[in-house]
């Protein structure tokens, strides 16, 4: 399958896929064709927001990087940032949420503000998620 960049025609040049295999059930487990991740899923199955935010939050602090970038920012250290995932129930619906708790050292709270909204349009994943949860973000 080719990528393409979506809504556009534009060819894409795939940077990474990763593969994965889970099963569910009393020995539900997770794990990356690469062996890097290997879970043991528990009902009902927490391990599927944690992960989900570690992933996000690992690609997001690669976009705050190129966002600094972009602004012309130093960072003065490594930016971090704690991520909450949280899955909901509203009636028969479920749905997920998310928080995200960001430093980024050495920068002041309007600049690094400025660099946490820019990164999560270029982070694939808030792009993803873009319009269908909500996501909430603070600088500390």
């Amino acid at each position: 399958m080719t990528a393409t960049a979506l809504n556009t025609n534009t060819p894409a040049k795939t940077l990474f896929t990763g593969r994965t295999h889970t099963s569910a059930g009393r020995d539900g487990v997770g794990r990356s064709e690469d062996g890097f991740v290997d879970v043991k899923l528990t009902a009902p199955h927490p391990a599927a927001e944690n992960l989900f935010g570690v992933a996000w939050s690992a690609c997001y602090l690669g976009a705050i990087e190129l966002a600094a970038a972009q602004h012309k920012v130093k960072l003065a250290g490594a930016p971090s940032a704690d991520a909450e995932i949280s899955l909901n129930k509203a009636g028969e619906a479920y749905f997920l949420s998310a928080s995200f708790k960001v430093t980024l050292p050495g920068v002041d709270r309007a600049t690094a503000e400025k660099i946490a909204e820019t990164a999560h349009t270029i982070c694939p994943y808030s792009k993803a998620v873009h319009g269908n949860i909500a996501v909430s973000t603070r600088v500390i």
